[in-house]
């Protein structure tokens, strides 16, 4: 009972330490701005629809729904749609379960005593050779017998916790995952959303455009039936206008494969319909933008996350592996009865069984402890994808305000091209009729109006485009969610 009771004592002092490094979280980086220089307190502005300036706002955080933003009923409805039927998301969540019971199960196994009950019957014969009597006869019997098994393995070097540590970091991981998934989702959506708005639009411009030219093509056409011009400027006038109908079946393509992907991000087959319709007039530009600082950024980005929780997992691994260089200590016992008659098994005497054991790795040819270097260096690795997340975050973000500063120039730009070309396309096409310009000056005056009511239109949806690609840069406000989003 001595021994017993200094085993016992030693195996508890030994089991609350844990071989392996105690995971630490990363430090924050240190960085006060996502760029080089610093960004104007809003953007450039420009007149007409989504021309208005974007205000920066620093240390304001994202709402959940941050593409409630837009202020677009349609929207909103199609993305909470996409939210409920993404197959994606249902496979998210899935893989989450399963992680999940995975850790439940190992738990099971490594913290607490296995017990099993066992029953079996035999029918044997003996020689009595086997019992060193051999001029014994033989005899044929039945063997009943019913038990009950218990072991249990000490978790001395705190493997068993090391691993569940592990586990448990992966459960972290797919939480994080089903965060990114629900945001690349909204993204698409929105981002979807925004290129039907833009073709919708750059349609509309051109059918408007090849209207104006089918008009000017009339008038081209009785003023060569009259004689006053040549053929060659009819022909002109036709190839411009066959030209700018030649650019409305690649948008129209583009339109329906944007409505397909809509249906498909909601769940649905392009057959089922029911997808609302965006236009740019429809969509509203975030006119303050929430800026988050940059210490919080990897708190906040859902990629990042997971990058840690695998880098948590790495740590564990060593540990795991350390382990199992260590004694292992394992403790057994059984409880039960034999009988030659079933109906008397559990009447005659019991038969009981306690024990421990002990297994100390001498030599395995170097297998323990190049496992354990293999885990080292795969937290390395792990570390440095950490840290290779982190900077790709930060160049989205920076990428997103640039392009958000740029878009608002272009805007701005291409607003005046487009106002220039108008009005030179006008006075061009009076003179013309008055004969004081000719028929290239025309040509050239539609063909840059044509390019410029394009750029425009492009212009504006760009601004829409990279506002959703800053909100999904900076996270999408997933931790200011309900609870079937993950845990910041």
């Amino acid at each position: 009972m001595r021994r017993a009771t200094l085993v016992w004592a030693a195996s508890a002092i030994l089991a609350g330490c844990a071989v392996g490094p105690n995971f630490r979280q990363p430090d924050a980086l240190a960085s006060t701005r996502y760029t080089e220089t610093d960004l104007p307190a809003e953007t450039a502005s420009a007149p007409g629809g989504a021309g208005g300036a974007q205000r920066f706002a620093p240390g304001q955080d994202l709402p959940s729904q941050w593409w409630s933003l837009f202020h677009s009923d349609p929207l909103d409805r199609l993305v909470r749609q996409a939210i409920a039927e993404s197959p994606n998301l249902t496979a998210a969540e899935a893989a989450l379960r399963v992680a999940r019971e995975n850790l439940a199960a190992q738990t099971g196994a490594l913290l607490y005593p296995k017990v099993d009950a066992n029953m079996g019957a035999t029918r044997e014969k003996l020689s009595g050779a086997a019992l060193g009597e051999p001029g014994v006869g033989t005899e044929i019997f039945s063997l009943y017998n019913a038990s009950v098994n218990v072991s249990y393995a000490l978790d001395v070097a705190g493997g068993n916790r090391r691993e569940l540590e592990a586990l448990q970091s992966l459960v972290d991981y797919q939480d994080y995952q089903l965060a990114g998934a629900h945001l690349a989702l909204t993204s698409n959506v929105v981002t979807a959303a925004v290129r039907e708005a833009s073709l919708r639009a750059q349609i509309a411009a051109t059918r408007d455009i090849i209207e104006a030219q089918n008009k000017q093509l009339d008038l081209v056409r009785r003023q060569f039936e009259l004689g006053a011009i040549a053929r060659l400027n009819l022909v002109a006038q036709q190839s411009q206008a066959a030209q700018t109908e030649a650019l409305l079946p690649p948008l129209e393509r583009q339109l329906a494969q944007t409505r397909n992907q809509l249906a498909a991000l909601a769940g649905r087959l392009p057959s089922d319909g029911g997808i609302p319709t965006f236009d740019l007039s429809t969509l509203a530009l975030p006119q303050e933008l929430p800026l988050s600082v940059p210490s919080a950024l990897a708190r906040q980005r859902p990629d990042i996350r997971a990058a840690e929780a695998l880098l948590h997992q790495a740590s564990a691994q060593i540990g795991v592996a350390t382990a199992n260089q260590y004694p292992q200590i394992t403790l057994s016992g059984s409880f039960g009865a034999e009988a030659t008659q079933l109906h008397s098994l559990f009447a005659g005497p019991s038969v009981w069984s306690i024990g421990a054991g002990l297994l100390q790795p001498l030599f395995h040819g170097g297998e323990l402890e190049h496992k354990r270097r293999a885990a080292v260096a795969a937290y390395d690795e792990a570390a440095a994808q950490y840290r290779q997340t982190v900077l790709l975050a930060f160049q989205n973000v920076a990428d997103a305000l640039h392009a958000l500063e740029a878009d608002a120039r272009t805007l701005k730009a291409q607003s005046d091209a487009e106002l220039l070309a108008r009005n030179t396309l006008d006075l061009t096409q009076r003179q013309f009729q008055l004969g004081g310009a000719n028929y290239l000056a025309l040509l050239d005056a539609q063909r840059q109006f044509q390019l410029a009511r394009l750029a425009l239109v492009q212009a504006q949806a760009a601004r829409y485009a990279d506002t959703a690609a800053l909100f999904q840069a900076l996270g999408g406000g997933w931790w200011n969610g309900d609870k079937t989003t993950p845990p910041a």
